[in-house]
């Protein structure tokens, strides 16, 4: 039984049947069967699919933001920003695909040489809960737009959520079965993987999960990408615009409540500005008031899941014990539903749980700095690297410390996020692959070559 629980009230939402081993085959048999015929629609014939779906999205923002915030707790209008994202990425990709999917002729002294695009078959998705939307259609939409179909195992706490983007495929056109839902326990995942008809996998979600899905397809000899936790560093250099600077940190660590694998979560500060960056931070994250996430005045929602909320606090005891300094916050607040106050920690360094691991929640660890070069040693000594930033006034000093951060996105003056322009991934054990804009395209398609000699 799938369980939705409310994380504002801790009340339950509704409770969802789980499929048994049987039902999750017959899913998958009947998901082949569609993909069989979706892949023969012409291309423009399945975009159209993709460009009534913006659509739909944009009509029913406020039902889909409602729902969202409902099951994971993200402020009302981080919901409705995500909503329309995703209309914007199927728009994206209803322009581009025609131009990236096009066969490519290649330079050919006899004959012809070409490399045509075509679809693996059906894509195992396993998506978390945090952009209950995002996480979804990022993956689906340009598996899709390929001639793929997708088998989606969505996270439990947020079925309303993958339930609600089925019904809408199916009002855009999708013929059934070409996107599925496949609502299975984690102890299914490994049948689904290992199914003949499943020909890749993509998950999103913690180290762990894709240590054990990326070796059951490694196992399989199936394609995957793994997109999984970041500890991200934020390096502030003693030249850096603090105003610009620490307004770019709380957006970076209070997004959805701190829970994106992207959010900046190791800021290491180069020694003059530590003392001021330190103040202004705090002053940010304490101004944050927490509560209902459909309150405007409500700037800092619950976490999704009381685990959760449990393990963020052990991550913050721990730490303090070896030696990190709380300035603000640290502790669960009071009362009904998954709250935990913003915090700031100080004095973190390796070893600590909030230098080493993925803080997924509103905490944020400084870390101190002597010079450019130990910034760049802390940012580098960490087995995650997905996204990056580096603040500083000169912009061609940035570019230069981006080009030796071992990350798979790096901002300079900016807050890293994923943009359908850009392919999005890591590298260690933030994962492999990209998402997202050609590459994503292209990843779960077969790159066949096709030699043609003149009779």
């Amino acid at each position: 039984m799938f369980v939705s629980i409310n994380p504002t009230t801790g009340q339950t939402l509704a409770r969802y049947p789980a499929f048994d081993a049987p039902a999750a085959r017959q899913v998958l048999d009947e998901c082949a069967a569609a993909q069989a015929r979706w892949r023969d629609v012409p291309l423009d014939g399945r975009l159209a699919v993709l460009s009534r779906l913006a659509d739909l999205l944009e009509e029913r923002v406020e039902f889909l933001a409602g729902l969202a915030t409902r099951e994971m707790g993200k402020l009302l209008s981080e919901s409705r920003a995500e909503v329309r994202r995703c209309a914007r990425a199927c728009r994206f990709y209803a322009k581009m695909s025609p131009r990236w999917l096009a066969p490519e002729a290649l330079p050919s002294e006899t004959g012809r040489r070409m490399v045509v695009y075509e679809p693996l078959g059906v894509i195992l998705a396993v998506m978390p809960w945090n952009f209950p939307y995002w996480q979804v259609l990022r993956a689906a939409v340009p598996l899709l737009a390929a001639g793929n179909a997708v088998a989606v195992k969505h996270a439990a706490n947020v079925t309303g959520a993958s339930l609600a983007l089925e019904a809408l495929f199916e009002e855009a056109g999708l013929p059934g079965g070409v996107f599925s839902l496949l609502r299975v326990p984690e102890a299914l995942v490994a049948e689904a993987v290992n199914h003949p008809a499943v020909r890749g996998v993509t998950l999103t979600g913690s180290a762990r999960a894709g240590a054990t899905v990326g070796g059951l397809a490694g196992a399989a000899v199936k394609k995957a990408v793994m997109e999984l936790g970041g500890a991200d560093p934020f390096i502030v250099l003693a030249d850096a615009a603090l105003g610009d600077c620490c307004a770019a940190a709380e957006t970076a660590r209070m997004r959805a409540c701190g829970q994106a694998c992207i959010a900046a979560k190791r800021f290491i500060v180069e020694a003059p500005l530590l003392a001021e960056f330190t103040d202004r931070l705090a002053g940010r994250l304490a101004a944050h008031v927490p509560g209902d996430p459909t309150d405007p005045a409500v700037t800092v929602g619950p976490l999704a899941r009381l685990d959760l909320l449990e393990n963020l606090d052990r991550q913050v005891r721990e730490s303090v014990a070896m030696g990190a300094r709380c300035v603000l916050g640290g502790n669960r607040l009071p009362g009904p539903g998954f709250f935990y106050a913003p915090t700031l920690l100080t004095g973190v360094r390796p070893g600590m749980p909030a230098f080493d691991e993925e803080l997924f929640g509103p905490v944020a660890a400084i870390v101190a700095a002597r010079d450019e070069e130990e910034a760049l040693s802390l940012a580098n000594t960490s087995a995650y690297g997905l996204g990056a930033s580096v603040w500083t006034a000169d912009t061609a000093r940035g570019l230069a410390l981006a080009r030796r951060i071992e990350a798979g996105m790096v901002a300079v003056n900016a807050v890293p996020r994923s943009d359908f322009r850009l392919p999005f991934g890591g590298v260690k054990r933030s994962g492999y692959g990209r998402e997202l804009a050609r590459w994503g395209l292209t990843e779960f398609c077969n790159i066949k070559s096709i030699i043609v000699e003149d009779a």
